[in-house]
Order: structure tokens, then sequence, then C-alpha cells
């Protein structure tokens, strides 16, 4: 059964939470990450990528980016100020993004648990990304940035979450994203509830953050028998959101060229085993693909998936890889090939168009999005999911707890 344990988070006092929370730090690249920051000396992201304050042409693994990380989180404690809770707590964090809302519970959850896979995985990671986080976690001696799971819904831990949103919150703030962002602390005498609540819950399944759960676990290897606190490396920070709440966007795809291919030549090798008509920039179903092509926006229809098949291979994603991509573009490895890159759906379909009418892509694919049950389902059977298959929107914000480990 799931466990969640309180913790005593590192925190910024109230009134610097907005010049403190940042956005994750693998959402951008150093270059994105220097503008964020600039003129804001309370951005988590000198701490989470500490290499925007050091020269612009420094290794981002450098030795010096991890020691600046470590003095940047030691002089935000001071500035800011960040505080630790005087005792272990649990935390309700709202998000809001236009008309959806979603509302989970943060707070420590067992690497037991991670290892023995009560918390499910979808996806592989690379281990030259483990291998950055781990080393972030052992110099700063905290998790910086929560990892995302989501799990059935459940009554009895909604019926906590509900009583706690009704009372003062700790943290409300709105990011320049227009996300609004509001964190609760659960009343101490029903942090047992919760605990309870959590304890019924067959399994939880990573969202989003597998490389800092995977990191985890390998800074606990490290850190055992080291000075300190005891126990708190066998845990791993996160929010947990119920699936019916959890919102995934569609992760579109463009490529840079169409291989052997005209415009012309692909639709019609396209039309030859798929229903092809014009259409909008969204499909309106699963086992839909919108492709624009030669200024015009088109309708795949990929028909049934063939039986037999499994289930992260029923996915449109993979069903477009094994149809399209790889025959017919020449994309055999999504995961490395440089002709592919992968839009996420919150920046919408026009920049899908603005990339093939300035002539950076060829062709533009629009996906159906793909569902939190088909995750669970993947996940469940121990499958691995397509790279960049989902977009979990909104962000949780990092630096608005940590764990001191």
């Amino acid at each position: 059964m799931a466990a969640i344990i309180p913790f005593r988070a590192l925190r910024p006092a109230p009134a610097a939470a907005a010049r403190v929370a940042a956005v994750p730090y693998d959402v951008v690249n150093a270059e994105e990450a220097r503008a964020l920051a600039a003129g804001t000396p309370l951005s988590f992201l000198h701490v989470s990528r500490a290499e925007i304050d050091l020269a612009p042409e420094t290794n981002p693994y450098s030795d010096a980016v991890y020691a600046r990380a470590a003095d940047n989180l030691a002089t935000l404690k001071a500035q800011a100020p960040l505080l630790v809770e005087d005792a272990p707590s649990l935390y309700v964090y709202r998000l809001r993004m236009g008309d959806h809302v979603q509302t989970g519970v943060a707070g420590t959850f067992s690497i037991d648990e991670y290892d023995r896979n009560v918390i499910k995985k979808h996806e592989r990671t690379h281990r030259d990304k483990e291998d950055d986080r781990t080393r972030h976690m052992i110099e700063l001696r905290a998790q910086t940035g929560p990892v995302f799971l989501t799990y059935r819904a459940s009554r009895d831990v909604d019926a906590v979450v509900n009583r706690t949103t009704t009372r003062a919150p700790l943290f409300d703030l709105t990011a320049a994203d227009g996300v609004q962002h509001t964190i609760w602390r659960v009343d101490a005498g029903e942090v047992n509830d919760l605990v309870a609540a959590f304890g019924r819950i067959p399994s939880l399944y990573i969202a989003d953050g597998h490389h800092r759960a995977a990191s985890a676990a390998r800074a606990r290897q490290q850190l055992r028998g080291s000075t300190c606190a005891a126990g708190e490396w066998d845990t791993v920070l996160a929010v947990a959101f119920p699936d019916n709440q959890t919102q995934i966007l569609p992760y579109n795809r463009v490529v840079t060229d169409l291989g052997s291919h005209t415009p012309q030549s692909l639709l019609a090798k396209l039309r030859e085993q798929f229903a092809v008509t014009p259409g909008p920039d969204v499909p309106a179903r699963r086992g839909q693909i919108a492709m624009f092509l030669d200024g015009q926006w088109h309708t795949i229809d990929l028909g049934a998936p063939p039986h037999g098949l499994e289930a992260a291979d029923r996915l449109d994603v993979s069903r477009l890889q094994d149809a399209v991509l790889a025959p017919l573009v020449g994309i055999g490895d999504a995961r490395t090939d440089k002709r592919i890159d992968f839009i996420s759906g919150a920046r919408g379909t026009a920049e899908l168009e603005t990339l093939v009418k300035s002539g950076k892509a060829a062709v533009a694919f629009s996906m159906y999005p793909v569902s939190v049950d088909d995750l669970m389902q993947i996940a469940d059977a121990g499958g691995v999911m397509p790279p960049k298959s989902t977009w979990f929107e909104p962000k949780l914000r990092d630096g608005l707890l940590s764990h001191v480990i």
C-alpha cells in the first residue's frame, strides 16, 4: 500500500513565495532559465539551474555548477528567507489553469516502495540526467523539485483535502503564465487521517519526474551511513494528484524533412493505407492524427488497432511511429533521430504551422492526448510508453516546498 510521510519542509516565508517560485528545472534550457531569472535574485532557478550565474560557456555538469547551486541555496535561505518547518507536515497543493483545477497532496514517499514498484514507472530514464540530479541532491542535501504522482481517486483522501482547502492557505500566488498555485498546510490533527487514507491506496504512478525519482533512489545509496538526518534519504518529495483531476495534453511532432518523398507522394502513400481527408488542426478522437503538410491540415484516420497489440503499442504515438514515421519518412528511432522534434500541447497548433511555413519543419503531426488510464494500464503491466507521449499541464513550481535530506 502507498505510504505518505510527513516532512519538515524547507519553504519560503509567505511574503517571498511569489519571488522564489520557479518553473521546473527541466522544462527550460539554460538560455531560457537565464532570461526568466534575470533581475529576480530570489528565483529558485539560481538553485535548480545554477549555471545561469556562471559564464555561458560553462559545462552545466561541472563542479563549479553544483558548488554554485549550494552557495545559492545558502544565500536564498538567508535572503528570502527560506524556513524549515518546526514539525513534520503534509500539504495540499492546488493548481488552477483557466477552467482546469487539480488538487494534490504534497509529502514524501517511500523509496523502498519505488524500488518495489508500489510507485510505478512508465518510462526509461537517461543516465546523464540521473547523474545530474543525483549530484544536485547530494551537494545541496535537499530534494528541490517534487515528483508529480497520480493515483486512482480516493474519497477518504478527498475528504481531508476538501476540509483543508476551506482554511486560509500558506501560499497563494499566480505565476507569469497565469497558473494559480495555492498551498495549504494540513492541520496536525488531520495528518494521521491523510496518512491512513493513502495507506489504503494500492499503487501510485509517476506521471512526471521519473529522473527525479530515480535520482533520489541513487542519492539514497550514496548517503546511507553519512551524517545526514536519519532516514530522510529514504523518501522522495512528491505531490500526488487523483487521476480524475490530472490533465494530460498532447505531445505533438514535427519532422524536418520528408526523406525521399515530396508532399504529394507522401499523401499518396498515406492514402494507400488510411482514410486521409481535409480536417482541423486538432484530432477529434483517439485513432485520428491531424497532419499539417504543404500548407494544409489533413486528418489521418488510423482505424482500429490490430488485435493482440500491447497497451503501449496501441497508443496513437506508437502507431504513428510504426506506420508512418519509420516506414515512410525514415525516422527509425524517435529517441535519437535529430530529424524529429516534440512540441508540447501547451503551445498549441499555431506553433506547428509556423515551423512548417518557415521551412524549419516539413510536416507536423497534432496528436490526440494519451489518457491517465492508458498510463496506468501500461505501468501496471510493467510496460514503457513511447518517448514524448505525455505532457502534463499545469506544472508544479520549484522552490515552494523542498525536502532536506
